[in-house]
């Protein structure tokens, strides 16, 4: 068994900064983060727009950044939630500037402020193009300073530990504790057990539910599925926010993002004929929301039986372009489009998950001593769709929160020592023969194309019957080789994604009205 006190699952921005502080605010206490791939390998280091941080408050105002984000959310965002995360934002990003983090600064030496679609105020702070791989790049190197924080990489989480794990235990299946889990490691193939006082969820999101998406191949909703099979309490998981801008390509998988804050610079959408359309349906044009951006473009490709629309930069300022975009120009170079002389076709692509575990104002979810934070978690601030640039400040608000209330735990020490020590090794039931993964292939494959065509960007009441039928089917066969076959990540990433999409299928369903990123023609 390895013991620690406080277990980390992930290793973006939300799980190193958590660390960091506890790392830094208690030096005697053992931390080990886990992560399946490479350390720097997160939703974070691709984040590209920035962090939406009130810092101009000659201009601006929490006031202002508050009433956008509850605007974006259509009516769902939790108040509380907004507004600590909006006036705790600047702490935050003093804090990460100090660790290390490089923002670009203008001639004043001020923040170089961008502006993405649904703020009023230019208020995004970023790094070029790469911000979230610049904070990646900050916090691993603060992580490498701390001789209290043990970080392991190409670990994969195959369960949490809970009371039904230890032997002769009575519980309650929906008040349970968390003591850690139980995790692969990929490198020898051993399955170890991992006991925990505390255990922080910061998996990212489950992009690739969907056959297309911004995500990295990472982001199979591990956290979700394994705080389903817990039996934690998960909401707002039908609403899915698709970037409406997204590298158009036939092969599925990860797209090349472009980020929205190219239209906040002055790009233009445009179909693939070349005629402007935003017009039609919004009069903020190119700086409406996300959802009714992305809704625009699937309406527009739907009527003109089109495979994208484009986006024209042509006109724009080459020299300043390429000082604040410097990657997404190569990317669109490298295949094949020059940004300043072609249109450069795109696609919505499933980007955002603005659900997930429910966790209350410090994180902490239904199930005792488990914490959650970042893009698997429901905070409430994002409600029924994310305000651009959000995500990354309520990930270090939110990390910065549950770390206070990990200390306080950790200070009173009312743990189950006996229940921790009690955890048995896991047992692989019978024997496990069958090693062949093309199953496991031909079941994703299948599962992200029922996703992608019956429960997009636009849902109707029979594709979602249709979709929970076929859901149904998926998950018996997964189950089924789930008891016959050698496990690997492979497989639990599996199960894990027929989670998400049953949450996502099941709270669809459910969903009564139209709001923000759900869209339901059958409830016009």
């Amino acid at each position: 068994m390895i013991y620690t006190d406080v277990l980390v699952i992930g290793s973006g921005i939300s799980g190193l900064s958590y660390a960091l502080k506890i790392a830094q605010q208690k030096p005697d206490t053992k931390i080990t983060i886990i992560t399946k791939a490479d350390e720097e390998e997160s939703n974070t280091k691709y984040a590209q727009g920035g962090m939406a941080v009130v810092t101009d408050f000659s201009k601006d105002s929490f006031e202002k950044h508050i009433e956008d984000t509850l605007r974006a959310g259509d009516g769902l965002c939790k108040r509380e939630t907004v507004e600590i995360v909006v006036k705790e934002g600047p702490e935050r990003l003093k804090e990460i500037v100090e660790w290390g983090a490089n923002f670009d600064k203008n001639n004043r030496e001020t923040f170089d402020l961008g502006r993405e679609g649904g703020h009023t105020e230019n208020r995004v702070v970023h790094f070029k193009d790469v911000t979230g791989a610049e904070i990646e790049r900050a916090l691993l190197k603060a992580i490498e300073k701390m001789e209290n924080i043990e970080l392991l990489n190409h670990h994969y989480v195959i369960d949490l530990i809970t009371e039904h794990h230890i032997p002769n235990e009575p519980f309650d299946k929906y008040n349970l504790n968390c003591y850690g889990a139980y995790v692969l490691d990929i490198k020898t193939n051993q399955i170890k057990k991992m006991s925990a006082k505390i255990t922080l969820m910061a998996t990212g999101g489950c992009g690739h539910v969907y056959k297309n998406t911004t995500n990295p191949i990472i982001a199979t909703g591990d956290g979700i599925g394994l705080a389903h099979r817990a039996k934690a309490r998960i909401s707002n998981m039908e609403f899915i926010q698709f970037h409406p801008t997204a590298f158009y390509s036939q092969r599925a998988g990860q797209l090349s993002l472009i980020s929205e804050a190219v239209r906040g610079f002055g790009a233009k959408l445009r179909t693939a004929s070349g005629e402007p359309f935003m017009h039609k349906y919004d009069e903020r044009e190119e700086l409406a929301s996300r959802d009714i951006v992305a809704r625009a473009i699937d309406s527009e490709m739907k009527l003109r039986g089109d495979d994208y629309v484009c986006l024209d930069c042509r006109h724009l300022d080459h020299q300043e372009f390429l000082k604040h975009f410097p990657n997404i120009y190569q990317q669109c170079k490298d295949e094949g489009f020059d940004m300043f002389t072609d249109l450069i076709p795109v696609v919505p692509a499933s980007h955002y998950l603005c659900g997930g575990i429910d966790v209350d104002l410090y994180g902490q979810s239904t199930i005792k001593n488990m914490f959650a934070v970042g893009e698997c978690s429901n905070t409430g601030l994002h409600g029924a769709n994310r305000l651009a640039s959000n995500s990354l400040l309520e990930a270090l608000v939110f990390a910065h929160r549950s770390a206070l209330k990990t200390l306080e735990r950790l200070e009173e020490g009312r743990f189950n020592y006996t229940n921790l020590n009690a955890i048995p090794d896991w047992n692989e039931e019978g024997m496990k023969v069958n090693e062949e993964k093309v199953l496991l292939s031909y079941l994703r494959k299948d599962l992200q194309n029922l996703m992608s065509d019956l429960v997009g960007i636009v849902r109707s009441n029979e594709r979602l019957k249709m979709a929970k039928k076929k859901e149904e089917e998926i998950y018996r066969a997964v189950k089924e080789l789930y008891n016959i076959s050698v496990l690997s990540p492979e497989l639990s990433e599996l199960r894990n994604l027929v989670s998400v999409a049953f949450l996502i299928i099941t709270q669809s369903m459910g969903r009564k009205e139209n709001r923000g990123a759900f869209f339901n023609k059958d409830l016009e």
